[in-house]
């Protein structure tokens, strides 16, 4: 792995696309189509919410809906191609590269999307941080695949110089004129998007962004997808590049949240029985978010999680050291060994639980209040994590050390729906 960054014309390649956007005077508003990352989505309940919203709402793409698993990336392919006819969806007229602001809750980003030129993990050009689910790997390839498009963007981060310079030069001068829409979504957050088509800015942007690395955010498995579909093809095209969004977080910095996990067939009595002797545990009758204080001041110690799904809360953390010392694999830098998400996946879910980490047991939440509701709901234990820091990530990254998948949740993460990339576009 490249732990330096790449030369100043061997990074990162950032190209301008047509984008596929939603004709406003076809839907209710812009944002009632819009949907937060497939992965995001919280299931029945919030996509059945999507669905209802808009009869085109984005979700209808990136979740469709169909009586088999095999038939829904055909559904997604028709429905796409239905709104394509229909006016619902339209091409803009020339290529771009679009800059998106998000502004809420006292936070404010701003980045490029645009195509960007894949590269793998080895090159030290963009660089992951966590493993992938190989199941979720062909899902989102059979989508990407027949539906021919690519739906939502990653979200990547690079280390700029702090100032307004290079790309972010451009993306500030952009916003000094008219977006092509403004729109708020029922989270508070405001949405604002600007086509950059002049070819001097273009340059400078490119120029720019050739000396950086990335490090993926948000979008990991849809990352592994856009290298499988490459790799299927035997010559240079479309499927060469992936929709993304380039946030300099030297600029403006995300916030790093939590994933958490549902065990869907381990009740919390159980749970709390197996760790008798290897961890500490504290019941704690308090709400939520003082729950989380105390999981936030124990992290500080340590290894710290919260279960739920009882009614109440219950403090786990000053797991044995022994144990950890036979669990946790020795191969690996001592960032990575004291992980939550490391202990949590080769100490409990591994050894003291026993769960397979599949689908059918374990599902992956970034809400906490979901969480908390469906392991009450089905008699199921929700454990909450504690962040990790964005240094910790970066500085693993760049080491070629992957994190145990689902360990971090970068944002705010861009609304899906905004802006589509066609493939068929640009053959």
């Amino acid at each position: 792995m490249n732990t330096r960054g790449p030369a100043a014309d061997d990074g990162l390649r950032l190209k301008p696309f047509r984008g596929l956007r939603y004709v406003p005077e076809r839907v209710r508003s812009l944002a009632a189509v819009t949907s937060p990352p497939y992965d995001v989505v919280v299931r029945p309940d919030g996509l059945h919410h999507l669905e209802s919203s808009d009869p085109h709402n984005i979700v209808r793409l990136i979740l469709p809906q169909a009586p088999t698993a095999d038939a829904r990336p055909r559904r997604a392919a028709d429905t796409l191609a239905e709104w394509l006819a229909d006016g619902v969806l339209a091409p803009d007229a020339e290529p771009a590269l679009y800059v998106y602001e998000q502004r809420g809750g006292g936070v404010l980003q701003r980045g490029l999307i645009g195509a960007l030129e894949l590269s793998s993990p080895a090159e030290g050009v963009v660089l992951p941080h966590e493993d992938v689910m190989p199941h979720v790997v062909e899902e989102r390839a059979d989508l990407m695949r027949t539906t021919g498009a690519h739906l939502e963007p990653l979200l990547l981060t690079y280390r700029g110089d702090g100032g307004a310079t290079g790309a972010t030069a451009v993306i500030e001068r952009a916003i000094a004129g008219a977006p092509l829409f403004a729109t708020t979504t029922e989270d508070g957050f405001s949405h604002r998007l600007w086509a950059v088509t002049d070819p001097a800015e273009l340059s400078a942007a490119a120029a720019d962004l050739a000396g950086h690395q990335a490090l993926i955010a948000d979008g990991h498995h849809r990352w592994a997808t856009y290298l499988r579909l490459r790799e299927e093809r035997s010559c240079p095209g479309p499927w060469d590049y992936g929709l993304v969004l380039l946030i300099d977080t030297a600029r403006y910095p995300l916030q790093v949240r939590a994933i958490h996990r549902l065990l869907h067939r381990l009740p919390v009595a159980e749970a709390l029985a197996a760790l008798e002797g290897s961890f500490r545990v504290r019941t704690l009758d308090v709400p939520l978010a003082q729950a989380l204080d105390a999981l936030a001041e124990a992290a500080g110690g340590g290894n710290a999680f919260l279960l739920a799904g009882d009614g109440r809360f219950h403090l786990v953390d000053r797991p044995d050291p022994a144990l950890l010392e036979r669990t946790v694999r020795r191969d690996r830098p001592e960032a990575w060994r004291s992980l939550d998400a490391t202990v949590l996946h080769a100490t409990l879910l591994e050894h003291v639980w026993r769960v397979p980490d599949a689908p059918e047991h374990i599902a992956y939440l970034h809400d906490t209040e979901a969480a908390v509701t469906q392991a009450v709901r089905n008699g199921a234990t929700a454990v909450l994590m504690h962040p990790v820091r964005e240094e910790v990530v970066r500085d693993l990254a760049r080491q070629g050390v992957t994190m145990p998948r689902k360990s971090t949740s970068f944002g705010p993460k861009p609304a899906t729906g905004l802006v589509l990339r066609s493939l068929a576009l640009e053959d």
